[in-house]
């Protein structure tokens, strides 16, 4: 057994590790909402179409945030996402990385508030569910308001638990896999999966966040961006695999749309255990993701607009919490549309202003990636045509 002092040893380390607490930061901020909705969407196209999403979109968000990263480094002033879209592209690349930020952060601090409430009362089987949003919100808030430090450290903890709740649901659940819950491929459905994944690899805001948490440290910032990227794309595929083969897609469609999240469909169909592992490892995920997108449209206001930080805070809060009030709209159409519409717009600008970044920079990077003109070409196509094709399937 650790005496006492050795483990406070041992947590102060891991707490000034900072490579390991801006690689959780960016894991927690990218695994929120998403990993609720991707078990649903991928039986709905089939497992090889789903997947097929998952790993590529998976691949082009590592690039993205490498990219992002990289303007970062080669702009000597701190702002977030729409300052150095500014900086780079003029007042309509601000207007449009705004725009992207409020609707791709306003959408995932909503989607998390309903979800949150949901997964909590199914946890406990009592009381409403908008009580446990309000609950959910005033703890979140209170870690946000306290900023980066607070974040960063809480980060840590539940993305440790996080993943340690998938390896026990995992170890568990085996015995019950069902093979035949792996429906073939769908390809009128083709595209089912894209604006819910997309979603689920949404973290750029992030990227100027854990750049100040290093510091001094930046020649880390590339490695933490690869082990923050690619540890959700391992999450989803093993997440994925356990939901489906628990839970076949005839089961997933037998439920309330707004109750066609994984952990609560686990609840419902399978081991009332795993139910309820599920179910936290859910508030973990959006625990965490709720944090660091608060801190980071915060960040937005007070750098690149100039606004108090009390009132940016006040922007920031409100208004996902006045939709949630309300009831204005259901956990994945919110995850469908934030995808396809923020998402995609949000990564055409990154790539614009990295090309621009490479020779317009004041700053020397601490790493240096290609320009990738005719893989930058392809991905903007392939966000637009997805922006094109997950608006009609919402609409007509």
């Amino acid at each position: 057994m650790f005496k006492k002092e050795d483990r406070e040893k041992v947590y102060k380390g891991l707490f000034k590790n900072k490579l390991l607490i801006a690689a959780t930061t960016l894991i927690g901020t990218i695994v929120g909402a998403g990993i609720l909705g991707i078990p649903y969407v991928v039986a709905e196209s089939g497992i090889a179409i789903g997947f097929l999403w998952i790993v590529l979109l998976g691949l082009t968000f590592l690039l993205m945030n490498l990219f992002t990263g990289e303007v970062i480094l080669r702009t000597k002033k701190h702002h977030q996402l729409t300052g150095y879209a500014e900086k780079y592209l003029g007042k309509w690349g601000k207007r449009g990385m705004t725009l992207s930020m409020l609707i791709s952060i306003y959408g995932a601090l909503t989607a998390y508030l309903i979800g949150s409430g949901a997964t909590l009362q199914a946890i406990f089987s009592w009381g409403s569910p908008l009580w446990y949003s309000l609950i959910f919100f005033v703890i979140t808030a209170v870690i946000v308001v306290k900023g980066i430090k607070a974040t960063g450290r809480t980060e840590l903890i539940l993305i440790s638990l996080l993943f340690l709740i998938v390896i026990v649901i995992g170890l568990l659940s085996v015995a019950n896999f069902n093979a035949a819950n792996f429906v073939p491929h769908s390809f009128a459905k083709f595209f089912v999966p894209y604006g819910v994944v997309l979603f689920a690899f949404m973290g750029m805001p992030a990227i100027p966040e854990i750049t100040q948490e290093l510091k001094r440290n930046k020649k880390q910032l590339k490695k933490a961006i690869i082990i923050g990227s690619v540890a959700p794309i391992i999450l989803y595929l093993v997440f994925t695999v356990i939901i489906l083969a628990l839970i076949g897609v005839d089961q997933f469609s037998l439920l309330a749309p707004n109750e066609r999240i994984a952990t609560i469909a686990l609840s419902v169909y399978g081991n009332p255990v795993l139910g309820v592992l599920a179910n936290i490892l859910a508030v973990l995920a959006m625990f965490t993701s709720f944090l660091t997108l608060a801190l980071a449209l915060t960040s937005m206001y007070h750098y690149d607009y100039n606004v108090k930080k009390w009132l940016a805070l006040v922007l920031t809060l409100s208004l996902p919490l006045l939709i949630v009030l309300f009831n204005i709209t259901t956990f994945l159409i919110v995850l469908g549309i934030t995808g396809a519409l923020a998402g995609g717009l949000e990564a055409i600008i990154v790539q614009l202003m990295y090309w621009k970044a490479k020779t317009k920079g004041n700053r020397k990077p601490e790493y240096s990636l290609p320009k990738y003109k005719l893989l930058g070409i392809l991905f903007i196509i392939l966000f637009i045509l997805g922006i094109l094709i997950s608006l009609y399937s919402q609409f007509f």
